[in-house]
């Protein structure tokens, strides 16, 4: 059986989608919070990531404990997390504790930061910036945003700055709640094995006398274009390091995201060309590309990790693959290889609640709306070479690119 999309909107501007998955007996349901570290001014740097925390430390009905005990009583596995543009918080449970499940997250979205909570968690986030720095992945792609997108939103850390984090006062906290968790900025979307009438009911139960706000999510502005040249950073601390070539790439929702995930694993994914001509060789630990992707703007990132003092040899064999695919192309074996595997990804994802979950919300991203498994897996079929060269044909991979370099070498000098 297909399943089947029902969609409403309460008079308070929440939007709820439901899922039905007959075939399953678990459901998931999860708040999609379309504001993230890109919608922050730079006072506030952080506080969409330090007010995923508060979410779970404490509301009008239950305490931090109550919250966190009240999911293993559902039996759910649970968690949140806080990206650039949205703040997402979900749980998947047994179907037939779907509602118990949407009440305690819909109390979550309504948290009383308890004035002691929040400061013992200020303190836990200032230790998670403090290590954040020991991350050597943390460190590349903080440096990535800083350079591509400098002066920009999309360029400050996620985390936000000790500064920021140590001065942001618990009033500003409660003013950025009350209009960025507003329902008019907020999807429930609820999948698996659920009645849709009843996840409604509940919406309207837990969320209805929700408050709008007559901001919601401020307008982004767009980020401007990134350059070419050489930017290098020296992290002694490290003993490996990253390069990277960056040129401009759409960004989603542009009818062309399947024809680029698609390159991006056949040129750096399992069995892929760097993976057999440059890592099985020796020449690194690691090489592919990165398809980073927001609302209205995008990057291909082509890197290669190893040691460094194999900048000169990684560099060259990142610039031969990607000549390669200028002048070359894809061929039709290594496409049908990487379609067939991204095919089975999908249809598995599509076969559990929490993945499938994360599916609709990265279509509610990119696209504005949910789409069916059969439309995913189409747009998967649909994915030629020629669409890979039309593609590159409208973003060319011309130049030198922008050359990032970061790690215990100064290179290049």
């Amino acid at each position: 059986m297909k399943p089947t999309f029902v969609e409403h909107q309460l008079p308070n501007g929440l939007r709820v989608i439901c899922e039905c998955m007959p075939q399953v007996r678990s459901a998931a349901a999860a708040f999609l919070v379309r504001t993230g570290a890109r919608h922050e001014t730079p006072p506030e740097h952080g506080v969409s990531h330090f007010l995923e925390h508060m979410c779970f430390k404490g509301t009008a009905k239950r305490s931090c404990r109550e919250i966190n005990v009240g999911f293993d009583e559902l039996g759910a596995i649970y968690n949140a997390y806080t990206g650039k543009e949205h703040t997402v918080y979900y749980g998947w449970v047994p179907g037939q504790r779907i509602r118990p499940q949407l009440e305690l997250l819909a109390d979550m979205m309504r948290p009383s930061l308890p004035p002691d909570e929040f400061e013992m968690e200020r303190k836990v986030v200032l230790e998670e910036i403090a290590m954040s720095g020991d991350s050597f992945d943390h460190n590349v792609s903080n440096f990535l945003h800083e350079v591509c997108y400098d002066g920009h939103a999309l360029a400050h850390e996620i985390l936000g700055e000790r500064e920021t984090i140590e001065a942001l006062p618990r009033d500003h906290m409660v003013s950025y709640l009350a209009e960025r968790y507003a329902p008019n900025n907020i999807y429930l979307l609820a999948t698996g094995a659920i009645e849709p009438q009843e996840v409604l009911a509940a919406a309207g139960r837990y969320c209805g006398d929700w408050q709008r706000a007559r901001n919601g999510r401020p307008p982004a502005a767009a980020p401007p274009p990134f350059g070419t040249g050489v930017r290098k950073r020296q992290l002694t601390q490290f003993q490996q390091q990253s390069l990277m070539l960056v040129y401009p790439a759409l960004p989603p929702g542009t009818g062309w995201d399947e024809s680029i995930d698609v390159f991006v694993a056949l040129f750096g994914g399992a069995n892929s060309r760097c993976y057999w001509n440059i890592v099985q060789k020796g020449i690194c630990n690691q090489a592919g590309v990165a398809w980073l992707a927001y609302e209205d703007t995008g990057m291909l990132a082509f890197y290669a990790d190893g040691e460094p003092d194999r900048c000169e040899e990684m560099l060259t064999a990142v610039r031969e693959q990607i000549a390669a695919a200028v002048r070359d192309g894809v061929n039709a074996d290594e496409l049908e290889r990487v379609k067939n595997r991204r095919r089975t990804h999908l249809a598995l994802e599509a076969e559990n609640p929490r993945t499938r979950l994360m599916q609709l919300i990265d279509d509610i991203e990119s696209y504005g709306h949910v789409r069916t498994p059969d439309a995913r897996l189409a747009a998967v079929d649909a994915v030629s070479t020629r669409t890979i060269a039309d593609y590159f044909e409208r973003c060319p991979l011309a130049g030198d690119g922008l050359l990032l370099s970061i790690g215990a070498r100064d290179w290049p000098v």
